[in-house]
């Protein structure tokens, strides 16, 4: 078991009542990323901020993801929500459906069912997904009785991931951008209204013919909506990143690991230079082509009239990136609730003019297959 960062989730295995035990890995060889690691158990020795903060600036003018190890939680706490997962998935359609999110309303928290989105022409996607909010006030909401009953394990986990792995994931973007460590702090703040959200996600296993007639492609190269993603390892090999060169590579998730990846807020403030990843999920490879793809992630995004506008960094002004980009300024919250709206909405949309959608006041963004 990896070492632990702090302030560990403590739960006794009396109080566990779900277990979990992933698939296997695939033994086919693909050509996964080169991706970067960052051991969050040197986030407090002397220079270990500055050192990590080093590795990831070199990593992410590569590509915009990289993993993440000892982030202070135990295996079983990482199980159990999985464990979450796979039981709400297990509910019936009618009990899902009473917690729908307002989709077409830019609302994302709550369940959205399977095959809502046309991803080409006859077909629909095949993912099942429930968002819980922060665990705040402001974010009340019905739940099904299971996720109720299993609340303590659920919020204790957010609070964590969010408080105790993003809080550090920020504090090294602020050394990158040389501006003071709780720059990022101060507009991600867990108790303000942002739309950062725990997910639980099943992609449901296809049959060959559909596959063939989709062109292997599940989920269209995008980018994500918020600051940051963090993606809890599944053996299932399924999610590919766009490097550079614009080839497609594999994401291999290893145990004990957190795959992260920069998302659209990141790049506003930062006009570009920390760039959102483009990313896809594809249909797994043949030994795993039957297998559902449960998932459980956790999004972070800023405080929703977060402005999205360049912020004052050294760096940005050494680089010639620190002028304002032309047209409208919006607000993390209106760029969150337009992306969600318009995909739902419009989701044909982005198949047109090169796979670009505008989304709100003339900003766009793009699809890729």
């Amino acid at each position: 078991m990896h070492r632990h960062v702090s302030n560990t989730i403590e739960t006794s295995a009396s109080n566990r009542l779900l277990s979990y035990t992933q698939v296997p890995e695939t033994a086919h060889q693909l050509d996964w990323a080169d991706l970067a690691t960052l051991d969050l158990s040197t986030f407090h020795e002397p220079g270990g901020k500055q050192l990590l903060a080093a590795q990831l600036k070199n990593a992410i003018e590569q590509i915009g993801f990289f993993y993440i190890t000892n982030f202070g939680l135990e295996q079983a706490d990482v199980d159990c929500q999985f464990a979450i997962g796979k039981e709400f998935f297990n509910l019936d359609t009618a009990e899902k459906l009473k917690y729908r999110a307002d989709l077409e309303n830019g609302g994302y928290n709550g369940y959205k069912p399977i095959g809502i989105l046309e991803i080409a022409p006859g077909y629909f996607d095949n993912t099942e997904i429930y968002n819980i909010p922060k665990f705040i006030p402001q974010y009340e909401r019905p739940h099904p009785a299971m996720i109720k009953e299993n609340w303590p394990e659920i919020s204790k986990f957010g609070k964590y991931i969010h408080e105790e792995v993003v809080s550090r994931l920020l504090v090294f973007f602020a050394i990158i951008l040389e501006l003071p460590q709780g720059f990022f702090l101060e507009t991600h703040r867990y108790a303000e209204r942002s739309d950062c959200h725990l997910r639980y996600v099943k992609y449901h296993a296809r049959t060959p013919e559909v596959n063939k007639a989709i062109k292997n492609v599940w989920v269209k190269g995008h980018t994500d909506f918020g600051s940051l993603t963090l993606l809890f390892r599944q053996p299932v090999a399924a999610l590919q990143v766009r490097t550079p060169q614009e080839t497609w590579k594999y994401v291999k998730q290893y145990p004990g690991s957190i795959t992260v990846n920069i998302a659209d807020s990141l790049s506003f403030l930062t006009n570009g230079y920390l760039k959102s990843s483009i990313h896809r999920v594809v249909a797994p490879p043949p030994d795993q082509a039957n297998l559902n793809r449960l998932g459980v992630l956790y999004f972070v995004r800023p405080e929703d009239d977060l402005e999205l506008k360049t912020i004052p960094s050294p760096l940005l002004q050494r680089l010639g990136l620190d002028e304002q980009p032309e047209g409208p300024v919006l607000t993390a919250g209106e760029w969150v609730k337009a992306r969600v709206a318009k995909y739902v909405n419009k989701a044909g949309d982005f198949t047109k003019e090169n796979g670009e959608q505008e989304i709100i006041k003339g900003v766009s963004a793009k699809y890729y297959d």
